[in-house]
């Protein structure tokens, strides 16, 4: 399986809080793991909410941002173009990869979108909770 994790997935490796351990636990499933180059800071900016918000202390925000930061080079990083733009509005990651995409979110527009383009979204339910980015 190939698996697409938005940023309000993607933090969840690594702030602990609801959705985490499910996140990890598919990650660690995966073939492959993508993103958008634009996940890197809105990740970063993500982890520094979590430090302001008092989720994380400066130390753990830190640490978070350099765990981050080494496992960025294994991603997948999806550049955003107008071509892609273009290409996704047409067709779905499915028919342009021959296999099962899982796209993970805790957004809900971008889960809902995902739905309706035929990408299985993850987590199957999603129910209220605040999104980071």
């Amino acid at each position: 399986m190939i698996l697409y994790l938005d940023a309000s997935a993607l933090v969840k490796r690594y702030v602990k809080e609801r959705g985490s351990q499910d996140v990890i636990a598919l990650t660690a499933a995966a073939g492959a793991v993508a993103t958008s180059l634009v996940s890197r800071a809105e990740v970063a900016a993500a982890l520094a909410r979590a430090v302001r918000l008092g989720v994380l202390d400066d130390d753990g925000g830190r640490r978070a941002q350099r765990r981050f930061s080494r496992d960025w080079p294994d991603l997948v990083r999806i550049p955003v173009n107008e071509a892609l733009v273009s290409r996704a509005e047409k067709v779905t990651w499915q028919d342009s990869v021959g296999q099962d995409v899982v796209f993970a979110t805790f957004d809900r527009q971008l889960w809902d979108a995902a739905s309706r383009a035929g990408v299985q979204a993850w987590p199957e339910k999603l129910t209220t909770s605040r999104a980071h980015p």
